[in-house]
């Protein structure tokens, strides 16, 4: 037993001159891990949980969670007694949980980032923001035009959480005809169980490595349901980088059948491109600002109360603590990541129909 215990803290340290390794070749990741490995083992979870009509793996959170407190509550003597062994034995169970949250998953965070796969620049002009920010409007207000018939009304979907479960995966199927490492199958997407503490904490979803099932705040607005389920879908197909996630979300929900998908997405481009507009220069943040319909901004206003209505103290430790992994884990700009997505926007669709 203590020999096994010293071999897995060993195993830590090689973990951790292996990844700091893959930081430097993230062609390796790519070729290795990305596009061979992992895409064998996410759908093979996939089959194994996907049908499974609940979260099994905020189950297995759950009974991980009970019996630490119970190894701490019968082990709370030994604690201040064997301080040594008992850091030790911790530092090998972290050693096992290590390994597992990066060959399940993790090492997608070390692979290229999209922008050199998809051909495009990481960088754009405040101009070809305001151009870009121009045509989502049209294209945005034209939508909004179609689903209702006053511009000023918010668009309700006519769709239950689960059915837009369903209608997600057209919208990859539809890129996969681009994009074959977009392919998705089977689905594996689940409403979080534990919704109203990851309200609380103030986050709409988030993959689970062991189980690869999706989960999502069951509690968010159904408007914003149908692009953070395309988000976490993302994440499923192996793109851990939170800006390139939402870039691929966002076009999935364009790119799917349904109107309603369709008008989720556009008008998600829209506002990350309209808030970057605004802190790069305000004037023509306002100029654009009274071409939005307002039942648009109405839908952001639905999102925006929602997540007023659950503030509280602990939400910014929270982010904080995410900011933190995410640093922790290649994305050196940690949660300002997600706005990144701009830029992704930006370029791809120069070259690409709106």
């Amino acid at each position: 037993m203590k020999r096994n215990r010293l071999f897995l803290i060993a195993f830590l340290g090689i973990q951790l001159i292996v990844i700091y390794s893959l930081k430097r070749a993230p062609d390796v990741v790519e070729t290795v891990y990305s596009t061979a490995v992992y895409p064998i083992l996410s759908q093979a979870m996939r089959y194994v949980f996907g049908w499974i009509p609940f979260s099994v793996g905020d189950i297995f959170y759950t009974i991980a969670s009970v019996y630490i407190l119970r190894w701490l509550v019968v082990n709370r003597r030994r604690i201040y007694k064997d301080t040594l062994n008992w850091i030790l034995d911790i530092t090998a169970v972290f050693s096992v949980i290590y390994f597992a949250f990066h060959v399940l998953w993790a090492y997608n965070y070390y692979r290229p980032p999209l922008y050199k796969s998809l051909n495009i620049s990481a960088d754009y002009s405040t101009e070809a923001l305001f151009e870009f920010t121009s045509r989502l409007i049209d294209k945005s207000n034209q939508i909004h035009n179609q689903l209702s018939r006053e511009d000023s009304i918010k668009i309700e979907l006519p769709y239950s959480k689960t059915d837009i479960f369903n209608l997600a995966k057209n919208g990859y199927d539809n890129l996969e005809k681009a994009y074959p490492k977009w392919h998705y199958a089977p689905k594996s997407l689940k409403k979080s169980i534990y919704s109203l503490p990851l309200t609380y904490m103030g986050f709409s979803g988030y993959l689970n490595p062991f189980t690869n099932e999706a989960q999502v705040d069951g509690l968010l607005p159904t408007y914003k349901f149908p692009t953070t389920t395309c988000h976490e879908i993302a994440h499923q197909i192996g793109y851990a980088a939170e800006n390139e996630a939402n870039f691929i979300g966002c076009l999935a929900a364009i790119n799917n059948d349904d109107l309603y998908f369709k008008y989720s997405g556009y008008t998600f481009a829209l506002r990350y491109c309209i808030y970057e507009l605004h802190r790069r220069n305000a004037d023509l943040y306002y100029e654009l600002l009274p071409r939005i319909n307002k039942g648009i901004l109405a839908n952001y206003m639905e999102v925006e109360e929602f997540w007023k209505s659950y503030e509280n103290p602990l939400e910014p430790v929270f982010k904080t603590t995410f900011d933190s992994f995410l640093k922790a884990n290649n994305q050196v700009d940690g949660m300002k990541s997600y706005n990144y997505v701009v830029a992704l926007l930006v370029n791809y669709y120069k070259t690409n129909a709106l």
